[in-house]
């Protein structure tokens, strides 16, 4: 599956959940599904507590993520004493 059909998976609608990026077809948010896997969640765990979603919605959360962050540049808030 290539990265665009992966991001494909990922809608931003205004109406569902105020935008926040969510997996289609869901209400669940790629923040939501990070988190999980964050806290030790495996994909297999999400799959099964949450039906209709596919280990490609799981890789899809993760590829926005690391495409959104590429994005970003990062400012240290202070300088650390050495």
């Amino acid at each position: 599956m290539t990265d665009q059909q992966l991001l494909e998976r990922i809608v931003l609608n205004p109406k569902v959940l105020v935008g926040k990026p969510v997996i289609r077809g869901t209400r669940l948010s790629v923040e939501y599904i990070l988190n999980l896997l964050a806290h030790g969640a495996t994909v297999a765990e999400i799959i099964e507590e949450y039906e209709g979603l596919s280990p490609e919605d799981i890789q899809a959360c993760i590829l926005f993520a690391s495409k959104s962050l590429s994005n970003t540049t990062f400012m240290p808030l202070g300088v650390e004493n050495i």
